[in-house]
């Protein structure tokens, strides 16, 4: 048997309209899961869901706001009703509204980071696990960042709430161990999307941090993809609580 095949598994990936969310979807679908997208607004989901089922495979979306508890009440709800199940979460939505020193920091910027990049995947997570535990082999993947390892310049409070992610990510990984739900982080380092814009567009900080990439490049999108699939499959059956970096050496 292929072990990272994923026919009849029900995946959920939240920000999932583009950048490594898209390609983790389009990855999952590709390898025979149903894929649960999910963003802040539906129009952007429903983009790559018609690129899915383009492509043969199978999709749905759903508008989902992070910060709102009783938003992620309702999305799981959902998921209840007509899959009865949950195999593979994917916390991918992340947030950087602020790019500056930490000391000029306004509140609005830290507590938005923390909304979308700790308060969401905690409480997704928690919501999650009973529907989890109903798939006998389930997993949980959090994208978090090298940023949670070594802090980036005028990245702090990013950096902190991926670092956050992490911890979180092992914690959850020993609670939910009795229940055969395993958790996972992958670690990108700079990828070339929208969300990493304020480095890639500015020339002078896209070139320092080049300088800081054994492999002298920024990462696509679809790059992540392998090491998602391997902790969504069950050629991970046996890791739990682990990281994996994806950053063209720049931890090295």
């Amino acid at each position: 048997m292929d072990p990272f095949n994923l026919d009849n598994k029900i995946a959920l990936i939240t920000g999932a309209s583009r950048g490594i969310g898209e390609a983790i979807a389009m990855c999952l679908a590709e390898k025979g899961a149903l894929c649960i997208l999910v963003s802040r607004k539906i129009e952007g989901v429903k983009a790559v869901e018609q690129k899915i089922i383009a492509g043969g495979g199978r999709a749905e979306s759903a508008a989902c706001h992070l910060g709102d508890l009783q938003q992620i009440d309702n999305l799981i709800k959902g998921i209840k009703e007509t899959h009865g199940r949950l195999d593979i979460l994917v916390n991918n939505a992340g947030a950087n509204p602020y790019f500056g020193e930490m000391a000029a920091a306004e509140e609005w910027a830290w507590d938005k980071t923390h909304d979308v990049n700790l308060k969401g995947p905690f409480f997704m997570i928690q919501k999650a696990v009973p529907l989890m535990k109903k798939s006998g082999q389930a997993t949980i993947i959090n994208v978090s960042s090298i940023n949670g390892v070594v802090p980036a310049p005028f990245q702090g409070i990013y950096s902190i709430t991926k670092a956050g992610l992490i911890s979180m990510t092992r914690a959850y990984a020993k609670e939910l161990a009795p229940f055969n739900i395993r958790v996972n982080a992958l670690l990108p380092g700079l990828t070339d999307t929208k969300f990493a814009s304020a480095i890639t567009t500015n020339e002078e900080i896209k070139n320092m941090v080049m300088k800081q990439i054994p492999l002298g490049r920024m990462a696509r999108p679809d790059e992540m993809t392998g090491a998602v699939l391997y902790l969504a499959s069950s050629a991970s059956s046996f890791t739990t609580g682990s990281t994996i970096t994806c950053d063209g050496g720049m931890l090295a």
